[in-house]
């Protein structure tokens, strides 16, 4: 395989071999360092890559260069590298321009000179950009294919399952590719058998469940311990961050999901407004960063595993699953999040998998490519996805119930959607009906304010309304409102509840009206429903597990 390319580009000789050298030393084995001394010698072996099909993984670019500077230079290169991450050499007096060529060039990072000592300023920040740059452009050849049709919704949850745990794979479309039949041929399969998932060790799964697909591919399925300090049901960044703090401060912690970790905000094409990272980061990003972080201090996830019940046993607090098994832990967090309410309207369940979509995967805008989208919801999950889903679709139709976005959207948000050409908001409107033959083709809007409907063509609608917390698992004993939010702390105490609480002392902040089982994120009542909250949560949670073991 050829190695992909990191190019320095700096006009000055000693410091373009200073970061020519201390890239090489840590580098070289896995990357080509190509070191050139101005803009326009840039393009033209970039262009010369381009050509040989080359890829090209970081461009890291001095600013204050003659004829061209470093960010003139990086504008003029996504053409010739579009995948490729942009490092900004720069003084401290260039802070403001590099800042500002975050939104302008989409700059991935500014690095002020000088970098020394390389170990502590330079390799952690690119080790972090190569490190990103790999999961988006995986090596093919250990990738996990899938044949399946794009309408199917066990073939749509089969790819969310990979993307969601980080699995790369390639696509191939029953109807659009042509290799799809020697490859069944090879496998020996037939379309009742779809989708199907081919592994890099020859394996081949037939309409695999996720449970199957995770034995597959060798995630850990099943607890390695008998008995654990604590248990977090949910691998959002509640969970996350509960997992972070419990492991790295001595507690046997097991994650138990569902799904993959990340919740909601792993789907996040951007999150934007979380504290330290001023270019933003996507949910992926995030959720990778946090599980590798909890796995390095110990803590186990195990996955898919489907919640079905909750026992008080005695000092114990077992979680019991829909399949089969269970854990047992001395305290339980859980941090199980929210779905996406239903949309109520004719056909919308039956297309649901199949043009229909709760909620939408960053890595799902480039089949929308060329189509008319809509999009159901008014807040700021709706606007992340209407500008990732812009980027590759004809048109996309915001649907909002209300008269503005400004009271449930952030304000950038809202500006940017509002400047983006190809997208259009309707306001005062809702889908009232859906119609298709096997995928959605039409959807029926009604303008609330004149009662007129108006049915049109739509081969995609993502919804993003509502919250519904996934808690009927926990039984009676643990208390919760009449929307299903788990009650917490000193509202366990108001008498409109009417809760017996069994200890002599008060229930801690985050407690719920089980002693030892404790609520973080959205899945509390009164959240702030932000990831950086659901994020401080989870750690608070692990404070007051603390004390609460301290007792027991």
């Amino acid at each position: 395989m050829v190695k992909p390319t990191i190019m320095t580009v700096d006009d000055d000789p000693t410091v373009s071999a200073a970061i020519a050298r201390d890239l090489r030393s840590r580098y070289a084995r896995d990357y080509r360092i190509v070191r050139v001394s101005s803009g326009a010698e840039a393009l033209d072996a970039l262009a010369k890559l381009a050509l040989r099909d080359q890829p090209i993984a970081l461009i890291a670019a001095d600013q204050r260069m003659p004829n061209m500077t470093g960010i003139e230079l990086l504008e003029q290169a996504r053409p010739h590298a579009p995948t490729a991450k942009y490092l900004l050499l720069t003084a401290y007096a260039d802070t403001d321009v590099a800042i500002k060529a975050i939104n302008d060039i989409g700059l991935d990072h500014y690095l002020l000179k000088p970098w020394d000592p390389p170990e502590e300023r330079l390799y952690p920040v690119i080790d972090d950009l190569l490190e990103d740059w790999q999961r988006n452009n995986p090596d093919h050849a250990a990738e996990v294919r899938i044949i399946g049709n794009r309408w199917s919704e066990h073939s749509h949850e089969l790819k969310m399952f990979l993307t969601r745990n980080y699995v790369p794979y390639r696509w191939y479309d029953v109807e659009r590719d042509a290799e799809t039949e020697r490859l069944m041929s090879l496998a020996g399969a037939t379309a009742a058998e779809l989708p199907l998932m081919l592994l890099p060790d020859g394996t081949v799964l037939r309409s695999p469940s996720p449970l199957e697909v995770a034995r597959g591919l060798g995630l850990r399925t099943t607890a390695g311990r008998p008995l654990y300090d604590v248990c977090i049901v949910g691998g959002g960044p509640a969970g996350l961050a509960a997992a972070v703090y419990a492991a790295s401060e001595g507690l046997s912690t097991v994650i138990v999901e569902r799904e993959a970790p990340g919740g909601q905000a792993g789907q996040s094409a951007a999150i934007e407004n979380y504290l330290g990272f001023p270019k933003g980061l996507s949910g992926a990003d995030l959720v990778h960063r946090a599980t590798a972080q909890a796995t390095r201090f110990g803590a186990e996830i195990v996955l898919p595993c489907e919640v079905a019940g909750f026992e008080a046993r005695g000092p114990v607090r077992a979680v019991l699953f829909g399949e089969a098994g269970e854990v047992e832990a001395r305290a339980l967090i859980v941090a199980t999040g929210v779905s996406y309410r239903r949309l109520q309207a004719p056909g919308v369940d039956d297309l649901t998998g199949r043009g229909i979509y709760y909620g939408a995967n960053a890595s799902e805008a480039s089949q929308c490519e060329g189509d008319e989208v809509y999009i159901v919801g008014a807040a700021n999950s709706a606007g992340q996805a209407a500008l990732n889903l812009a980027r590759y679709a004809k048109r996309v139709v915001l649907v909002v119930r209300g008269a503005t976005l400004t009271a449930s959207m952030s304000r950038y948000l809202t500006e940017r959607i509002t400047s983006t050409p190809n997208v259009v908001v309707r306001y005062g409107t809702e889908v009232v009906a859906a119609e298709g033959e096997g995928h959605l083709e039409r959807v029926s809007l009604i303008d609330r304010a004149m009662g007129v409907t108006e049915t049109v063509a739509a081969s995609w609608l993502f919804i993003f309304i509502g919250a519904t917390p996934r808690t009927d698992w926990l039984g009676r004993d643990v208390l919760r409102d009449s929307n299903g939010f788990i009650v917490t702390g000193p509202d366990l105490l108001n008498p409109h509840y009417d809760v017996r609480w069994p200890l002599t002392r008060a229930p801690f902040g985050l407690e719920s009206s089980v002693p030892g089982v404790f609520a973080a994120g959205d899945v509390r009542l009164d959240s702030m429903k932000r990831v950086a909250s659901a994020v401080g949560e989870g750690a608070m949670a692990v404070y007051l597990t603390h004390r609460y073991l301290a007792t027991i």
